[in-house]
């Protein structure tokens, strides 16, 4: 068998609702872009990813010919490839949808879910509530958690950072939906690296006079191991950051210097073999791990396969505008199906719909998020337009 082509397909849509955190408490905006990457193989069997960008085109030399099987000496060569510019933007981007995308072949080949193959023993990964909603109102965060409640989830994270009466109460909203699966729910908070070391120290001391909080994320710069390690020195609660690094080198720092206690990785970090690499590493340390929100829960397989997995994120279900995914929570658990693959199934009327030739940012809206004015330094109230939390 041999890999013969490939095909990206890019659409974009609106969202039910904007996505806010302490960068850009207004919201982001509705607008999305997404694209799909599919690998073709002379003997007719596709994988297929979430992702994949223009970069790809110059990374397909590298596998084309080959046999997809060798998925993880491929992953290599593709690092290769771009070892002297560096694993970085389009090309990380690029590599961790083709990753993925051969994952998903190779489960196909064999017949198997991916999460089998992976070597999971069950079919199922524990999910964990994440509005994603500086941007939501009271009534709308206790929505949102309830919603996650009834489905048996147990944890959450809330974004925090500009205002604390309203982070205080928000939390209190958020522990008060999930009490009502456990007693003592799994209470988290992120401030997206808007504070400096020191203010993250002085903001969580006083929100942990009132809530137990289990893991602050990105309370500094992602790459700051001082400055993490100074904020998990002082503070009860773990320090948790990772989503916005891209592979083991960049994790490595992190680790030695004993500044992160919970390691998060996603399909960004250089997709499934470069996630498992650092989750490994992770593992050597006695640290967990906790998978970061992806449409669909589509890594919920690794999740299933990684033996210090935590908790997997999960946001509102309006960000598959073309797609579904062979897996449903319930319990708290994300449970998936025998699928063979991702489990990823492109509905191709929707697509056809929203699909575009090439991607067009609307005039006016900032996406992804731009970091806040003050960051680091001090901070910035939310203006009038801003503020939906009071």
């Amino acid at each position: 068998m041999k890999i013969t082509g490939y095909n990206i397909r890019k659409y974009t849509w609106h969202m039910d609702r904007a996505l806010g955190d302490a960068n850009s408490p207004g919201g982001s905006g509705t607008w999305q872009a997404g694209s799909i990457l599919s690998i073709e193989t002379d003997e007719g069997i596709t994988g297929v990813s979430l992702g994949g960008n223009d970069y790809v085109g110059a990374l397909f030399p590298v596998i084309e010919g080959q046999d997809p099987r060798g998925n993880i000496g491929l992953w290599k060569k593709m690092m290769d490839f771009v070892f002297k510019g560096g694993n970085e933007g389009e090309a990380n981007a690029a590599i961790s949808a083709i990753d993925i995308a051969l994952w998903d072949l190779k489960a196909k080949i064999a017949d198997q879910p991916l999460w089998k193959l992976l070597g999971a023993s069950e079919p199922r990964t524990k999910a964990y509530a994440s509005g994603i909603g500086l941007n939501l109102t009271d009534d709308e965060i206790f929505a949102f958690y309830s919603r996650m409640a009834d489905r048996g989830i147990d944890g959450g994270k809330l974004k925090v950072g500009l205002d604390m009466e309203a982070d205080l109460r928000r939390i209190g909203i958020m522990n008060e939906c999930l009490q009502r699966v456990t007693s003592r729910p799994m209470l988290t908070i992120d401030s997206n690296e808007y504070w400096s070391p020191k203010q993250a120290i002085r903001h969580i001391s006083e929100i942990e006079k009132h809530f137990d909080i289990t893991w602050v994320e990105e309370p500094a710069r992602r790459w700051d191991y001082d400055g993490l390690r100074l904020v998990s020195q002082n503070v009860k609660a773990a320090v948790a950051t990772g989503e916005n690094i891209n592979d083991l080198g960049d994790f490595y720092a992190l680790i030695a210097n004993e500044a992160i206690d919970i390691v998060e990785v996603g399909s960004n970090a250089t997709g499934i073999t470069g996630a498992r690499q650092v989750a490994n590493m992770a593992y050597a340390f006695e640290l967990p791990v906790a998978l970061m929100n992806c449409p669909g829960e589509f890594m919920a397989p690794l999740g299933a396969a990684l033996p210090n997995h935590l908790a997997l994120e999960v946001v509102d279900p309006f960000r598959e505008p073309c797609f579904t995914t062979d897996n449903y929570i319930e319990d708290g658990w994300i449970h998936m199906g025998d699928t063979p693959g991702l489990g990823l199934i492109v509905d191709e009327e929707k697509l056809a719909a929203i699909e575009v030739d090439e991607v067009v940012r609307p005039e006016g809206v900032s996406w992804p998020f731009p970091r806040r004015e003050g960051a680091g330094l001090y901070q910035v109230p939310p203006t009038p337009e801003e503020v939906v939390w009071k």
